[in-house]
């Protein structure tokens, strides 16, 4: 199975390769007068728009934890979720899982909580994503046939659901119920996180490409971003988001070349901004002493 999967991951590698390749070798001038067309105060504003959207996400992260079990904080939650997520550039999606394990064990958060935490923010990061893809509709076409799953993602929200689905992981990774449910009042902030983590990814987008529209830039974004997730063989979903957004960016009358520009310096930007963010929580995080509850916890 291992051989296969590595076989699999060179392949989609490959086929990566050959569609960059393709779409420079036929819009090479486009391509590079796309990239020289990009204002530097732009770019910057771009980038920072990525930073805030990473803070925010974190937040809603943090909450899923906090509500799982005592309190963890900002602080101590930025380390363990942006540091751990740069495994997401290793070829497999269970890397950035793994490692926020490891450092949320170190931190004195038990491994479970940790994974089901991130399980729980991926699923209400897609649902956020969903209701954002709406405003895709004019580049997305006929894609939008996705929006039928969104009462369903919304009924998932609720916090039985979430409750049941939390206990199922736990039961798979035979461990012990944890102490208390999410609450409503959790839910809805890590779905407001959610959502306003990907409007900035959106105006990231904007700023980059200003003859789109911001809101379809939020829904382009939204699909592409969430599309790259699944791509669990890639690092990064590297490919897969790249040819969704050049798709999309067609549609709504970009040349292959440019919306190739685009995408690349989207995908540089997302980048610098995983390790300035995981940089300034690794700086930025002082040790802290472990309380006898957290320190039993970490053994679970």
């Amino acid at each position: 199975m291992k051989r296969l999967l590595d076989a699999a991951r060179w392949v989609a590698l490959a086929v990566v390769a050959v569609f960059v390749v393709r779409v420079l070798a036929g819009d090479w001038t486009e391509f590079w007068h796309t990239l020289q067309s990009i204002a530097w105060p732009s770019a910057v504003l771009s980038l920072t728009a990525l930073v805030g959207s990473i803070a925010v996400s974190t937040y809603g992260w943090q909450a899923v934890v906090d509500g799982l079990g005592d309190r963890v904080g900002y602080r101590r939650g930025a380390r363990i979720c942006l540091v751990g997520q740069l495994g997401k550039y290793v070829p497999g999606s269970v890397w950035a899982y793994l490692l926020q394990m490891e450092l949320g064990r170190k931190a004195g958060v038990s491994r479970a909580r940790i994974f089901t935490a991130s399980l729980v923010q991926f699923g209400i990061g897609l649902v956020a994503a969903l209701l954002l893809s709406v405003f895709a509709v004019p580049v997305a076409g006929p894609a939008m046939w996705l929006l039928v799953l969104l009462p369903v993602g919304l009924a998932g929200l609720h916090p039985r659901v979430l409750a049941w689905g939390t206990g199922l992981v736990l039961r798979m990774l035979r461990r012990d119920p944890l102490p208390r449910p999410l609450r409503l009042s959790t839910i809805g902030r890590a779905f407001a996180a959610s959502v306003l983590a990907w409007t900035l990814q959106g105006l990231h987008l904007w700023l980059l490409a200003p003859s789109l529209s911001p809101l379809s830039c939020v829904g382009a974004m939204a699909i592409a971003m969430t599309a790259g997730t699944f791509a669990f063989l890639l690092p990064s979903g590297a490919g897969v988001r790249e040819a969704v957004l050049v798709a999309l960016l067609g549609t709504a009358g970009f040349s292959a070349g440019q919306a190739l520009a685009f995408a690349l310096v989207s995908r540089v930007m997302f980048t610098l901004a995983d390790l300035l963010t995981a940089l300034a929580a690794t700086l930025g995080s002082l040790p802290a002493r472990e309380s006898h509850g957290q320190r039993r916890e970490s053994h679970a």
